[in-house]
């Protein structure tokens, strides 16, 4: 009977100065966003708001409020560190407390160091749990394996493990569907292809691919040199690029390569009238010196960067 009253006992004391923390706590944040208030005040200075007449009376009276309401948070301040107790016994520091008997001047300011990876270690968790939660709600992957499955399945073929006969296949197929646009296999890299394709008298372009997956795409103009590690020097066939560039993700489906492939290009077609078609939108032409550079990815249909849906 006796252990349970002091067990109680020691409960109420614990709860009564935490709150007594908490009231000193709030206290002091109170103070610094009053004494904040006062700094922004004197920077500002005199305001459109006091008006022409008597505004260095009006604004000595609003300062002298906001040095009242200092005065009031700082006298709560003082009342709530004054109803604190003490601890009753040092704190338990662990190894560091041993930081404070170093001799040399470099190695004093260890333990504040320690603190201060202490907290960034501890962001860098908070942050990496919220990110995993929010990563863990994705749904849009590239890859169909779900390495969490219980039951072992057997793995499906990849879209980058296609032969080259098949990729070759699939790419002449979708070169005769479209007579105004040309397109060259090549194999520089063993046997992954590099498409080079010439869209009419518009625009070429070239196209890495891993197997049945667009990799990279880089459209230039036709005096420009054609290759994959610098951009064109015209702005309206960066934008072009970036646009491909999202229509590629878009359309990527590793379950179904040739209809990801076959939809992009049906897509990067469109392109044929890029200086022809008017925005879909305004009706303009030009609109900031630019043709329209997107091409809606269901319709088809031309839009400025400024009025795409």
């Amino acid at each position: 009977m006796r252990l349970q009253i002091s067990g109680q006992f020691s409960i109420n004391v614990r709860c009564i100065m935490e709150t007594a923390l908490y009231t000193a706590l709030n206290s002091v944040k109170v103070l610094r966003s009053s004494v904040g208030e006062v700094y922004d005040t004197l920077g500002n200075g005199l305001r459109a708001d006091h008006g022409e007449d008597g505004k260095d009376t009006k604004f000595l009276f609003e300062l002298q409020e906001l040095l009242s309401t200092v005065n009031i948070n700082l006298r709560d301040v003082e009342q709530a560190v004054n109803s604190l107790s003490p601890p009753p016994g040092p704190f338990n520091l662990g190894n560091t407390a041993y930081l404070s008997q170093e001799s040399t001047q470099d190695r004093q300011a260890l333990y504040s160091q320690l603190v201060n990876s202490y907290k960034w270690t501890d962001k860098v968790h908070e942050y990496s749990s919220l990110a995993a939660t929010l990563l863990s709600q994705n749904s849009l992957k590239r890859s169909y394996i779900n390495s969490s499955t219980a039951k072992r399945r057997r793995t499906q073929t990849s879209s980058h493990n296609v032969p080259a006969q098949a990729v070759d296949t699939v790419i002449n197929t979708i070169d005769r569907l479209f007579s105004d646009m040309s397109v060259t296999i090549t194999r520089p890299f063993a046997t992954n292809a590099l498409l080079q394709i010439s869209l009419g008298r518009v625009l070429k372009a070239v196209i890495a691919f891993k197997g049945l997956m667009i990799e990279w795409v880089v459209v230039k103009g036709h005096g420009e040199t054609l290759d994959l590690w610098t951009e064109s020097r015209h702005k309206v066939f960066r934008k072009v690029t970036e646009n491909a560039h999202a229509a590629m993700l878009h359309f990527s489906s590793p379950t179904l390569p040739e209809l990801a492939v076959r939809s992009f290009m049906t897509w990067f077609h469109s392109y044929i009238t890029l200086f022809n078609d008017p925005c879909k939108r305004c009706g303009n032409h030009l609109n900031s010196s630019l043709p329209p550079t997107w091409r809606d990815l269901r319709t088809l249909e031309p839009y400025h960067e400024e009025c795409k849906p």
